[in-house]
């Protein structure tokens, strides 16, 4: 059964008409090249009985660069101003913007089809993943040249069509093989498609990539045991493929896997790129039987290439330059030599060395090697790009086509809830969080045993452990929500990347998920301690100050996720969190009561400020008596130094300025996070 095709339609008012396209109105004429465009679609799917595959591409890419240049701004420029400045300045006027930024990539040439497997090999910091990151659309500034998609441009239409799998695998830890790719499929799959349809998609993709034995074990990572590092690999390309990328981009998909693994990995690949798919992907220093798995091989030194042809004419290219390797070598040994210059075992043509310019002999090989890429292959590709056939019509109105699998917000709301929920499960019932509310609840019960306000000494007791209460749920759901966006940067980054789902939605499901826990805590905390510490007991005052309690969390947990987003640093965003807290705590009213004018503005803006005025005026009452065995006899709690800057009968507005405090949180929070992230993206 085949799974996952979609009926697309084509905009044509963005689309040229296609040939032979007879108008008899708009209507007619839309409805007709819709026809049409369907119609050539099912002309597109590869025959695959043989590759092991099911799963057709439902769209070929055949991608086409030239003379990619990418520049990044030097950092350092500013450090020889002071130089340049005694330098005319017509001699510097061609120099400037070379000082000001550094060439990565210098003018790359290639072309990949459906089928083929490109692979892009040089040393460290040549720039294949650069390169990679360009062709993906993950880098867009400083980018020239012409690449192009079944001869159209990058467009959100044909991002839609690009798989890229990361060098590091950003895979959330707590969930499972399958729980991870039926979340996928549910988030980015077409609307059009039945649940039943997704998971047996998913069940597909399963088998395919062989990860039937571990489907159900969990990601894990780190100290955690989990999946091993090929299945771990397998998995991430699983996560792309889900959605039938046309062109599957690939970082260093071998780093870190043995050579079976690797193996296995690369026949995988072999497979999906049988299946239709145009695959490309950087390799360090792939062996030798990986090495020939390969259709077509870029070879890039310094950000120049030195190679683009198939992979088995390198050795014989090579060769008609007059290198030959002197010792029995693995050809992807020999190439990264050639492409860095080593030249220890290789055979170098003597005119080379004769005539060389410089004292860095390895400098001189590469040079040699830029201008015979730029004499013999270069014209060649760029020729064969020129002088092939355009892609054919109905492919180029194809790719045009925006898939619209995004889901309505509440859709995506209920599924990421779960998804959310059953990745930080193990935090909100952690049993190290449990004993520590269970622990302290006791501890400051049996410290408080029965506490009373019979005299101004114990009444001042119980305030202090009213306000030891707002400190403990401050701080605790402070750090609880700091650490959320810096620690899931990395995967809010890779998915809002895909258009997995809305920013809005994350952030949504983010907060009402660890609610759970701010609210579950503090209630199991405040159930143990009001009885013991000789609280009020009335039904009215027991339920009030549980909802004190819990405003007081829920307004820090708005204030650690906006200091969380603005910095995005687990280190920083602790730090900033440290020093608010001690702001907060200082100025809340209890240490500091009369603060001098020009620091009062402080207390206004610190919610634990409200939040201690708050539970005073629900626990207490103005005109409760107490002190009664004192010489002046009984007097009201109003009248007590402890309360005079509260107003026991002022009514709960500082209910209404934590909840706004809350809101204003959560909005500066949400914008904070799309700043930093739509930086990123």
């Amino acid at each position: 059964m085949e799974i996952g095709r979609e009926e697309e339609i084509v905009d044509m008012s963005m689309s040229p008409p296609l040939a032979g396209s007879t108008s008899n109105g708009p209507g007619h004429n839309e409805f007709r090249s819709q026809a049409l465009l369907q119609n050539r679609y099912s002309e597109i799917d590869i025959d695959i009985e043989d590759s092991g595959f099911k799963q057709k591409c439902s769209l070929p890419i055949y991608l086409k660069f030239e003379d990619v240049e990418y520049k990044v701004r030097n950092l350092q420029a500013g450090s020889s101003n002071g130089v340049k400045k005694m330098i005319p300045r017509v001699a510097t006027q061609l120099t400037v913007e070379e000082d000001r930024y550094k060439k990565i990539l210098k003018g790359i040439t290639g072309s990949v089809g459906p089928g083929e497997i490109l692979a892009l090999m040089g040393p460290s910091g040549s720039g294949k993943t650069t390169l990679l990151r360009v062709i993906g659309g993950r880098l867009v500034d400083n980018v020239k040249g012409k690449i192009t998609y079944n001869d159209v441009g990058y467009t959100p239409a044909v991002k839609r069509r690009i798989g890229f799998v990361a060098q590091e695998d950003v895979l959330f830890p707590q969930l499972t093989v399958e729980e991870t790719l039926v979340f996928s499929a549910l988030l980015r799959l077409p609307t059009n498609m039945s649940k039943q349809q997704k998971y047996a998609k998913v069940d597909t993709t399963i088998k395919e990539l062989g990860l039937e034995r571990c489907r159900h074990t969990k990601i894990a990572g780190g100290y955690l045991k989990g999946i091993s590092g090929g299945e771990r690999k397998r998995t991430s390309i699983g996560y792309e493929i889900l959605v039938d990328p046309s062109l599957l981009l690939l970082d260093e998909p071998t780093s870190g896997l043995d050579s079976t693994s690797a193996n296995k990995l690369l026949l995988t690949l072999q497979g999906l790129a049988k299946a239709g798919r145009t695959i490309i992907t950087t390799i360090h220093q792939p062996s030798s039987r990986i090495f020939h798995m390969f259709d077509k091989l870029l070879l890039i030194s310094e950000g120049y290439p030195v190679y683009y042809g198939k992979a088995t004419d390198t050795m014989e290219y090579f060769s008609s330059l007059r290198f030959f390797p002197q010792i029995p070598m693995n050809p992807a040994e020999f190439l990264l030599d050639l492409a860095t210059g080593q030249v220890n075992d290789i055979s170098v043509p003597t005119d080379i060395l004769q005539d060389q310019e410089s004292a860095d002999p390895s400098k001189d090989v590469i040079k040699y090697l830029q201008r015979k890429y730029k004499a013999i292959l270069e014209p060649k590709e760029k020729e064969g790009n020129h002088g092939a056939a355009n892609t054919p019509e109905h492919l180029q109105l194809a790719i045009q086509v925006k898939k619209e699998w995004t889901l309505s917000w509440l859709d995506q709301f209920v599924i990421l809830s779960r998804r959310t929920f059953k990745a930080r499960c193990k935090d909100y019932f952690d049993k190290l969080r449990l004993v520590q509310a269970i622990g302290v609840a006791l501890l400051l019960g049996l410290l408080w045993w029965k506490s009373s306000t019979n005299t101004e000494a114990q009444l001042r007791d119980q305030v202090g452990l009213v306000f030891y209460i707002c400190i403990f749920w401050t701080s605790t759901c402070i750090f609880g929500a700091v650490y959320v966006f810096p620690f899931e940067k990395f995967y809010l980054i890779k998915e809002r990347k895909a258009d997995m789902y809305r920013l809005s939605v994350y952030y949504a499901c983010s907060t009402v998920c660890d609610m759970v826990a701010h609210v579950f805590y503090p209630t199991f905390f405040m159930l143990i301690l009001y009885f013991m510490a000789g609280f009020k007991r009335t039904v009215a005052c027991f339920f009030l100050t549980i909802i004190t309690i819990l405003l007081i969390a829920i307004t820090s947990q708005g204030a650690g996720e906006l200091f969380g987003a603005a910095v995005m640093s687990v280190k920083r965003s602790g730090m900033a969190a440290s020093l608010i807290l001690m702001l907060f705590l200082l100025t809340g009213g209890y240490y500091v009561q009369h603060i001098p004018k020009f620091m009062r503005w402080l207390k206004y803006v610190s919610f634990m400020y409200y939040g201690f005025r708050l539970l005073l005026k629900v626990q207490y009452s103005g005109d409760q008596l107490y002190d009664c065995e004192s010489i002046g006899g009984c007097r009201t709690l109003q009248s007590s130094p402890t309360f005079d800057t509260v107003n026991l009968k002022g009514g709960l507005k500082e209910v209404w300025v934590l909840l706004a405090m809350a809101l204003c949180f959560r909005l500066l929070a949400y914008f904070c996070l799309r700043r930093r992230i739509d930086v990123k993206n």
